[in-house]
């Protein structure tokens, strides 16, 4: 179906995006076959460096013409496969692609180019006393990756998505040909709206470039507050009562003290609290130190009321670098406590967690693996881990995939979805067949030989 990358193609490329920019076989790290997790694993047959939207659209001409399959990527922290190269051919690398190229004070928008990474854009929002909502785990992800996969992240409970803050974007289509989607404006309804389309479309429609991403006033205080619970159940049932009392925290996770002890062995730091089973992690922000403090108390109480066994006021630097670190580093710390590991990043509806968490206690045991998670309690995204420790190869893969299909299963029983924000990529895309059915299936099938007629894109993610 596809050509091979020939010595021709290379020259190609090279009079491009310039000769240091091109490498093939032994030049290419073996970093490049494979994200985050790594169960996925394909060497590009080149692996090309762009600087700008003109390079891409050559390169996609060049693809376009010889019908070579285009892989995008950028820091490589996916968990899905979405950026390996499954089908070989090129590899586009756009981490060069990251300056932020426009302030609009005015409009409360920001304009970038999607190697900018998450960490460099939050500075940047804050240092101007504006706020970049969108808040994944991943902070060295690059903002073209959040776009890819609709991004969530902690601040989703009182903020939103990625998509909530994406107003316009440009691409490249398949063929080479640069389109503007969106626009710098507070409200649209100008006919389909293809820039949201794009986001959580994980490259396979098109390659993003640039991209107008809409900002907020920075809140003046931020305070956090840990809640321990006695078990897992108390504290999961605690978070629909949090939202009805009408208090809307910037952020409510869910940590189990298993998790915070891997952190803490992970970083070398001690976590403020670790003698309790179950914990909730809650941030509010604001104008005024009264009104975070009021929305603060009145959780706090509430919390209390229902069986919380304290709570904590994480307020001074020092405390909420202990929190936050140890948080942030979860995924890492689980990683770094097992051989391999998996993951099950499925999101159910909020009074469903506590249910959806003891299903994989109860899996653990009867499966006899090890199954960690933490999540976003506020808004039902649950990062569910499956671990390998000890086991052979042969027992690893069988458990491993009765795991997920139980899990899956269980979430779609929930009434719950099999991605809250990691995306489909590979790793899940019979799972996303199984659960949507054949004509959501076929409708984004046609959706993408729309955007992509050679199916050049990313092929073999997502919905094919």
């Amino acid at each position: 179906m596809y050509n091979k990358i020939n010595e021709k193609d290379v020259i190609a490329l090279r009079a491009i995006v310039g000769e240091s920019n091109v490498l093939t076989g032994n030049e290419i790290s073996p970093d490049y076959a494979h994200d985050e997790l790594g169960g996925i694993e394909r060497m590009p047959d080149a692996l090309v460096r762009a600087y700008s939207t003109e390079q891409i659209s050559e390169i996609m001409k060049l693809a376009y013409e010889r019908c070579l399959p285009v892989t995008v990527r950028g820091s490589g922290t996916g968990l899905v496969g979405a950026a390996v190269a499954l089908e070989g051919g090129i590899l586009l690398e756009t981490v060069k692609m990251n300056k932020i190229l426009e302030l609009d004070k005015n409009n409360l928008t920001v304009t970038v180019q999607p190697g900018v990474l998450l960490m460099e854009l939050a500075a940047f929002a804050e240092e101007n006393d504006f706020l970049y909502p969108p808040d994944p785990g991943e902070k060295s992800a690059t903002i073209g990756g959040n776009i890819s996969t609709n991004a969530g992240g902690m601040r989703a409970v009182k903020y939103g998505v990625t998509r909530d803050y994406v107003r316009a974007l440009k691409v490249v289509m398949p063929n080479g040909e640069i389109l503007e989607l969106g626009a710098k404006v507070a409200k649209n309804s100008s006919g389909y709206s293809l820039k949201d389309l794009v986001v959580g479309s994980e490259g396979t429609l098109c390659i993003i470039t640039e991209a107008v991403l809409k900002l907020v006033p920075l809140p003046k205080v931020s305070v956090s507050l840990l809640v321990p619970f006695k078990d897992m159940k108390s504290a999961i049932e605690a978070v629909p009562q949090i939202i009805r009392s009408k208090v809307t925290p910037t952020a409510i996770e869910y940590m189990s003290r298993d998790t915070i002890l891997f952190s803490e062995s992970y970083l070398g730091k001690k976590f403020p609290d670790t003698k309790n089973d179950a914990y909730i992690l809650l941030t509010f922000d604001g104008n005024t130190d009264e009104q975070v403090e009021a929305d603060m108390n009145t959780v706090a109480n509430l919390c209390l009321d229902i069986g919380a066994l304290d709570a904590y006021i994480v307020d001074t630097e020092e405390r909420k670098k202990s929190v936050w670190s140890a948080r942030g580093a979860f995924l890492e710390a689980i990683k770094a406590s097992t051989t391999e590991m998996d993951e099950c990043d499925v999101v159910v509806p909020k009074d469903m967690i506590a249910e959806f968490i003891k299903f994989t206690h109860v899996l653990s045991d009867e499966m006899g693996i090890r199954i960690p998670s933490f999540g976003h309690a506020g808004d039902g995204n649950l990062h569910i881990y499956i671990c390998r420790d000890e086991l052979d190869d042969k027992t690893w893969h069988e458990k491993l995939e009765i795991c997920f299909e139980r899990m899956y299963r269980k979430a779609e029983e929930l009434g719950g979805l099999v991605s809250g924000e990691h995306g489909i990529g590979y790793a899940k895309k019979n799972y996303l067949k199984e659960q949507y059915g054949q004509t959501p299936i076929a409708l984004m099938q046609g959706i993408k030989r729309v955007f992509d007629e050679k199916n050049i894109l990313n092929p073999g993610k997502v919905c094919f």
